[in-house]
């Protein structure tokens, strides 16, 4: 009976541990976002025809709303960039302020390491001068 109990609090333990490390892998880019809050240093509208080039898959309609942004965070003066294909976007102009949350690659994408690939719009104001 003692081995059976062990054998099971072993498959327990190990199905935690592989359920946790599936959520974790599975949502990494939302687990360790970023919220930046700052002036809006650059949001660029990618052109249309190279947004259509860009796509094989046929999904034209995400591209077509895909814009670059560049955020300066108000408290440490680092200038964040991402692209987003975020409709939230296309009202927001330079100068203004934003908060915003930037998604990370994972770090197993060794090419993208420690860079963003979405930027969600949270809220847009007038900066304080």
């Amino acid at each position: 009976m003692a081995t059976i109990w062990k054998f099971t609090k072993f498959v327990l333990v190990l199905l935690v541990i592989v359920g946790l490390s599936w959520v974790i892998l599975a949502n990494y880019s939302v687990i360790f976002s970023k919220t930046v809050v700052g002036e809006i240093t650059g949001v660029e509208r990618v052109e249309i025809p190279v947004a259509l080039m860009a796509r094989s898959d046929g999904d034209i309609t995400s591209k077509v709303f895909s814009f670059a942004i560049g955020i300066k965070d108000q408290k440490t003066g680092e200038i964040y960039t991402a692209s987003s294909e975020d409709r939230q976007w296309a009202v927001a102009q330079k100068g203004q302020c934003a908060e915003a949350v930037f998604l990370p690659y994972p770090p197993w994408q060794f090419t993208k390491k420690d860079t963003y690939f979405g930027a969600r719009l949270v809220r847009l104001f007038e900066c304080a001068k």
